[in-house]
């Protein structure tokens, strides 16, 4: 996975790039952004460029010795196809280890004095050793002090990268001693290119599962997987409810279609929540296709293109001005289930709300 493989985030990974080739890049970086838009992935072109055997350069011109790099090319990359790229990509070269969490959902201490005894050693066949923690905020209290004096000065040979979706949960000592590069959501466009270009799904199931995926490539694969079709129709089944609705009791009764079922595998409160999360997230893709409709914008726009009779029906009740209203109550009410409220109440609030 080098970095011109990678969708999005354009800007961090030429930024990175640009500091690899100088020789500049900070020994200890924490890689911080939601899940599933690509940071373990950078993390990998990280290690594939500090040791790839043929690393692709860019031609010396007059920009490029001032720094300057043109919007999608690179200084230094990983020529992603060597049998060093190949090993990182598979996790089995000598030179870089990902410490990740254990079956009971946290990182050990023993894992990371591991992964501390091996940085203290030059790198076997490498140019440098990197250690990179993913999910890094499922470390154990005691495994991020062990972690401290390493990021503080780590050996000269070796690269530390921290990756998480939840910095907050780790200790102020370990922020501090990390240079922090926040990896943001990526757009419709770049996730429908992944899924079609990488994972092979069809352009219309690429569309609708990149709308409601939240910016998240990890959150579409799940969508288009499946259970886009269950979020979508939960979510149909509401604004049906909701149109024909004459009093707040149908409103309620309908409400439970955003929550029933058990296929996020999870159970109890977070497994409901997560159910919750991605019918919401579908529920504001059809709201915008309805506005869109109702307003006589481009059919071909549509992120539901493959449900054009259902978006036609709804938009005549939900209108440009209904479906903005609506689209503002979904984008709290995912604020609300993503953090520690009821699921129940909050999808009773948005059924009332509409």
């Amino acid at each position: 996975m080098s970095f011109r493989e990678i969708a999005g985030h354009r800007a961090l990974t030429e930024l990175i790039a640009r500091a690899i080739d100088r020789g500049s890049l900070p020994p200890s970086l924490l890689f911080v952004g939601p899940d599933g838009v690509g940071k373990r992935l950078v993390a990998t072109a990280v290690a594939q460029t500090l040791n790839c055997a043929t690393p692709t350069r860019r031609p010396a011109t007059s920009s490029a010795v001032r720094g300057d790099v043109p919007s999608g090319e690179y200084p230094l990359d990983g020529c992603g196809a060597c049998a060093s790229c190949e090993r990182i990509v598979r996790e089995v070269h000598p030179d870089v280890l990902v410490v990740r969490p254990g079956e009971n959902g946290a990182i050990p201490i023993d894992a990371v004095r591991h992964a501390v005894g091996q940085a203290v050693y030059r790198p076997f066949e490498g140019r440098r050793r990197v250690v990179v923690v993913d999910d890094a905020d499922r470390l154990v209290p005691h495994a991020q002090n062990a972690l401290l004096k390493t990021l503080e000065e780590p050996p000269d040979s070796s690269q530390f990268i921290l990756v998480t979706a939840r910095p907050d949960t780790l200790l102020a000592t370990v922020r501090s001693r990390c240079q922090r590069l926040t990896f943001g959501q990526l757009g419709p466009a770049d996730i429908s290119d992944v899924l079609t270009r990488v994972h092979g799904f069809d352009e219309p199931s690429a569309r609708a599962a990149a709308a409601s995926a939240g910016g998240s490539v990890g959150q579409a694969l799940l969508l288009a997987s499946g259970e886009l079709t269950e979020a979508r129709e939960a979510a149909a089944a509401l604004l049906e409810t909701v149109a024909r609705a004459r009093d707040m009791s149908t409103r309620l009764e309908g409400a439970k279609v955003l929550v029933a079922g058990k296929k996020s595998g999870r159970s109890g409160v977070g497994g409901q929540r997560q159910i919750l999360v991605r019918r919401l997230r579908a529920l504001a893709s059809l709201l915008r296709d309805t506005s869109l409709v109702a307003s006589g914008g481009d059919g071909a726009a549509l992120a539901n293109s493959d449900l054009p009779d259902r978006v036609a029906s709804l938009s005549r009740v939900f209108d440009p001005a209904r479906g903005v209203k609506g689209f503002a109550v979904v984008g709290e009410a995912i604020v609300a289930a993503e953090g520690n409220a009821s699921p129940k109440v909050v999808a009773d609030w948005v059924a009332c709300q509409l």
